[in-house]
């Protein structure tokens, strides 16, 4: 199992704070700052060349429901191409669900199986066959699962439904432009619906929270501090007169952080808070940077509404051109950075195979440079399975390593 070190909770502290406080970093740039006027369209020199052929693409989307049959589950996940809905389904459950857009929560979830990975204490069914943690109890193999299993609940369907809803919310001119067929924009969920689901959602979550880190023995309430942290910056990345999201690099580092370092840390702190080492906060916050990565892949598809609201996300502040450089160094760096460090503390094994599982991201990258709107989607389908096993892999390099 890991023997890791057991700080003290002035040092536990200051560990967490480098991954809290990394997305606020740059927050002091922006209080108190006159609102960002709206980017007229010619604002962004870089971005001029692209409108043509933006214009373009954008004519020649129709929101319309997929042809394959799937528009329904579609619906139901928060993707693009859904069917219609009437709004008449009992308490309006399918569209409350499109809202929370389920198809965004398993990165979250998938970061609190690999905190739990890290933290060496969780117990499987494998490790009642001597694989390391070992246990000949069921029963602990059961409450561990059980115990994932919360703290996944309150990462994704809760606190990340929260993330969705609150920032679809805020979002509804700008979704009026780029996704019309959404909930709010396409009027077939009310305001009063809207914040009852964002009040229910945080409120459930901060209870949950606190219930988690008495079932944890946490001495120092970590996944309620955790789970404060992310509601806050939920608010702070989508509403004035901050609105993060507005903010290029701030916003982009921001989502990241919340999507990877945040639900891991709720993770390993289910199974022990007193084992997390700055050491491995260290990695959360570099995967966060790949994490960016990721969240300017998301960019390319809104530029145009982006552009037109004065969101000066990286495509439209850079152009095209740069930030999708920028995009994909940001995630192959940052990995092979882990990589060479787990090479450097003797896991060479986890690090040759968090190498291998690079390569296959960078085959994909390939593609998506050529041109990154058109192949945003395609991109994530063949590479974003090999980053989060990637992610996972450090995760139990760090669960299996004595620091």
């Amino acid at each position: 199992g890991c023997s890791a070190m057991r700080p003290s909770s002035t040092r536990l502290a200051l560990a967490l704070s480098l991954v809290l406080a990394a997305p606020c970093a740059g927050l002091h740039a922006t209080v108190g700052r006159a609102a960002r006027p709206a980017l007229s369209h010619g604002a962004s020199p870089a971005f001029r060349a692209d409108r043509i052929s933006m214009k373009e693409r954008r004519a020649a989307e129709t929101n319309a429901e997929v042809k394959d049959g799937s528009g329904g589950v579609r619906q139901l996940l928060g993707l693009k191409g859904a069917s219609a809905d009437d709004g008449k389904s009992f308490l309006n459950w399918k569209i409350r669900l499109q809202l929370m857009k389920p198809a965004t929560w398993v990165p979250l979830i998938w970061g609190v199986a690999c905190g739990a990975a890290a933290s060496g204490n969780y117990h499987a069914v494998w490790n009642l066959f001597g694989d390391a943690p070992t246990t000949d109890s069921w029963a602990v193999v059961g409450e561990d699962t059980i115990k994932a299993l919360c703290a996944m609940t309150l990462s994704g369907p809760i606190l990340c439904g929260f993330t969705q809803t609150i920032n679809d919310w805020y979002d509804r001119e700008l979704d009026a432009i780029n996704e019309p067929y959404r909930p709010i924009p396409s009027g077939k969920i009310s305001p009063t619906e809207v914040y009852v689901q964002i009040g229910a959602l945080l409120v459930g979550g901060l209870v949950l929270a606190t219930q988690l880190d008495a079932w944890a023995h946490n001495e120092w309430p970590v996944i309620t501090l955790i789970a404060t942290f992310g509601s806050f910056m939920a608010y702070i990345y989508s509403a004035p007169p901050l609105k993060l999201k507005a903010e290029g690099w701030l916003g982009t580092y921001a989502l990241g952080s919340s999507y990877i370092a945040l639900p891991w840390l709720c993770g390993h702190a289910m199974f022990s808070a007193s084992t997390i080492t700055p050491q491995e906060v260290v990695l959360t916050v570099l995967y966060s940077i790949a994490g960016l990565g990721i969240a300017i892949v998301n960019d390319f598809k809104s530029i145009e509404g982006d552009a037109a609201l004065g969101m000066n996300s990286l495509p439209v502040a850079f152009g095209i051109d740069t930030a999708k450089w920028i995009c994909v160094a940001s995630i192959d760096v940052t990995q092979l950075g882990v990589a060479a460090y787990l090479y450097s503390i003797g896991e060479s094994t986890y690090a040759a195979i968090l190498f291998g599982l690079v390569l296959p991201q960078m085959f994909a990258q390939y593609t998506f440079v050529q041109d990154p709107v058109a192949n945003d989607v395609k991109y994530q389908a063949a590479a974003q399975p090999f980053l989060v096993f990637g992610i996972l892999c450090t995760a139990v390099a760090i669960g299996h390593h004595t620091f």
